[in-house]
């Protein structure tokens, strides 16, 4: 099984503008990263799966990548 740190990180993914006037799976997209109201942070592993999930929305949220302590 594979860690974190196999994969590259983490991904701090915030919610900055509103799903409210886009398609219904642009918000679904936002609802699976596990994201529900705005500016809330999430923070996901580093993976394609999740990568693709942001790209597919990334007007709707900013990525920075959290440094390991």
């Amino acid at each position: 099984m594979s860690t974190v740190k196999d994969k590259g990180g983490l991904l701090r993914i915030t919610l900055t503008k509103s799903p409210i006037g886009y398609s219904y799976r642009q918000k679904r997209t936002v609802s699976a990263l596990g994201l529900r109201r705005m500016h809330q942070a999430v923070e996901k592993e580093d993976t394609p799966v999740i990568r693709g999930m942001i790209a597919k929305v990334r007007h709707l949220v900013t990525v920075e990548e959290v440094k390991e302590q």
